[in-house]
């Protein structure tokens, strides 16, 4: 009777980066796999189109795959794949504003047709919405608080910003939030 066949051992990300440094390109591939998802979610809550968000995702793994010698050991590659996402998406909102010459709308398209009217009517839906009416600074704190399940302190890695200033951020974005869903 033949052993029953062993699953390959998962790498954590220290030992995948090394393994990459090293030139196995695959590595990079697995974390690729591994964050892809969650990097995208925070490009498409920043950017609100699909595209640009695929676009952005793609610049922030190109640029951490060139950068990669330059990551610290010990840190966290989500919080610097992350980091390098919302840069990103900042370079490219500000890219998108001076094109326009105008302030951004708050909505890609304040239009609702049947179907999403239909959609609105579920609470995830309600929820959703509500969250893309935040201000940016607000909705991507919540996205990365709530929908990502990061802590103040990385959130804070990633933004740039002072840890009080994340969870003001949070805060205000909480309560525009029950404001928004209970009217």
């Amino acid at each position: 009777m033949e052993p029953p066949p062993v699953a390959a051992p998962v790498e954590d990300d220290q030992a995948l980066i090394a393994a990459t440094l090293a030139g196995r390109g695959e590595a990079f591939v697995e974390l690729v796999t591994r964050y892809e998802r969650a990097v995208f979610n925070l490009a498409l809550r920043t950017l609100r189109d699909r595209t640009e968000a695929e676009d952005a995702v793609q610049e922030a793994f190109f640029k951490a795959y060139r950068a990669l010698n330059t990551f610290r050991p010990g840190a966290k590659f989500s919080t610097w794949i992350f980091t390098i996402c919302y840069r990103s998406c900042c370079d490219r909102l500000a890219k998108r504003k001076r094109f326009s010459g105008e302030e951004l709308p708050d909505r890609a398209d304040p239009s609702a047709g049947p179907e999403l009217l239909a959609e609105r009517s579920d609470e995830a839906a309600r929820l959703r919405a509500a969250i893309d009416a935040l201000p940016e600074k607000y909705r991507t704190v919540i996205t990365l608080y709530h929908l990502q399940g990061k802590q103040y302190e990385e959130i804070a890695s990633v933004l740039d910003l002072p840890l009080g200033t994340v969870k003001t951020h949070l805060f205000r974005a909480k309560e525009q939030l029950r404001k928004a869903l209970s009217e």
